[in-house]
């Protein structure tokens, strides 16, 4: 499967995996407070870590679409996570301190992947109409 950079997408897997790994840390960290931090800390591991995998996935997608779609739905589960950790901080459930590195990484892999979708999607069309 090709895609837009190889470096874009080692750099994206990359940072995906270390991402999901800072997030099952907040995970256990928000499981230990109970309460409204234990609810919150299953909906936000799934989120965090589902957006590595499917970034993964889709290194192995047969097909553009099939890229697209696995990409696509890693960028959905990002910006869950992203409205999750933003929503921890305005509990203040978390120091500040602690999540706005988190909060920042979850903005930037969403721009990223979103622009890796971009890019395969306007690779694929002028494929297309050069045939």
């Amino acid at each position: 499967m090709n895609s837009p950079s190889q470096d874009q997408n080692k750099d994206i897997l990359d940072r995906t995996f270390r991402f999901a790994v800072r997030i099952a840390k907040l995970g256990v960290f928000l499981d230990s407070r109970g309460g409204t931090g234990r609810v919150l800390s299953s909906q936000i591991v799934r989120a965090g870590t589902s957006v590595g995998s499917q970034v993964e996935e889709a290194q192995a997608a047969e097909s553009t679409a099939d890229f697209i779609s696995k990409m696509y739905i890693g960028l959905k589960e990002a910006r869950e996570a992203h409205c999750r950790l933003r929503i921890l901080e305005a509990a203040n459930l978390v120091r500040p301190a602690r999540l706005a590195p988190l909060i920042r990484e979850a903005d930037e892999i969403k721009r990223v992947v979103g622009s890796i979708i971009v890019k395969t999607k306007a690779n694929a069309r002028s494929n297309r109409r050069s045939r």
